[in-house]
């Protein structure tokens, strides 16, 4: 059997990719510092553990992650950071029935679930490139209100030897009811990320389908003091970045309407919440 051994710097170079990862390697240009390292599930993770018996899938499950902040690290539905995940992309969808933004993927805890833990969503990674500076991904989102409690009850009421009551059993894509939504990252170079979201409806009815690119800090000023509360910035247009590791950085969408809030867990003090 013919190995396959890995190409060298001259073939490397003859390629825009291997060119980017020649200059990954040799320290000229960072290409790894952003990249799609943003979790897909951070809720029911024994790193945002703080309970009392150890129990961590029960001590923030889904339905919590909208409104109390992640300490240890991030999520989001096609989620994009830096490699630190301490500036992040990532997707909110409404489907205008769903009582929730669509902002990350919906699963079931240890607990909740027939056979442990599980995520009951379509979503497929369809290409990348070693360097990040192409992703490509596909969501599809159903255009009916999302079954959070039937597959949550369901599931529970199952015994281990039967079936998981999955997503597609609900009904919910019948008569493809649903949208692809097609997102595609791109880099000009190291610090210049393109998003491109293309929404496609499979249904033979017209539906009304909200987007919304979601830009936003992971929460370290709240554990720890003396740390500085970063800021998100409308100049000119353009979101800019207010952060000693992302000044010359600014988020730029041609008819954008900009909406703003906090990433601070929701309490009566907090104007505007992370919910």
């Amino acid at each position: 059997m013919q190995r396959t051994c890995c190409p060298d710097s001259a073939t490397l170079a003859q390629t825009i990719e291997g060119r980017r990862l020649l200059q990954q390697e040799s320290g000229e240009k960072n290409w790894y510092r952003w990249g799609p390292y943003l979790s897909e599930r951070q809720w029911g993770t024994v790193r945002e553990d703080y309970s009392g018996d150890g129990e961590p899938w029960d001590y923030l499950v889904h339905d919590d992650a909208r409104c109390k902040t992640y300490r240890w690290g991030e999520d989001g539905l096609a989620g994009f950071s830096d490699v630190e995940q301490k500036l992040c992309l990532g997707l909110a969808l409404w489907n205008g029935k769903d009582p929730i933004l669509k902002e990350r993927l919906f699963g079931l805890t240890n607990a909740q679930g027939n056979h442990g833990e599980d995520v009951k969503e379509y979503y497929y990674f369809l290409d990348a490139l070693p360097s990040h500076a192409y992703c490509k991904m596909l969501y599809k989102y159903p255009q009916e209100a999302f079954p959070y409690a039937e597959l949550e009850e369901h599931n529970s009421r199952r015994k281990a030897e039967e079936d998981e009551y999955e997503l597609i059993d609900t009904g919910l894509f019948d008569d493809n009811r649903y949208f692809d939504i097609l997102v595609e990252y791109g880099k000009g170079d190291i610090d210049d990320i393109l998003l491109k979201v293309s929404a496609t409806n499979r249904a033979a009815v017209a539906h009304p389908l909200t987007v919304i690119v979601q830009l936003w800090y992971r929460n370290v000023w709240s554990f720890s003091s003396g740390v500085p509360r970063p800021a998100l910035k409308l100049q000119d247009g353009a979101v800019h970045c207010d952060h000693p590791d992302f000044s010359d950085l600014s988020m730029v969408g041609d008819q954008a309407e900009f909406l703003f809030c906090d990433n601070d867990t929701a309490a009566p003090d907090v104007p505007y919440p992370k919910e």
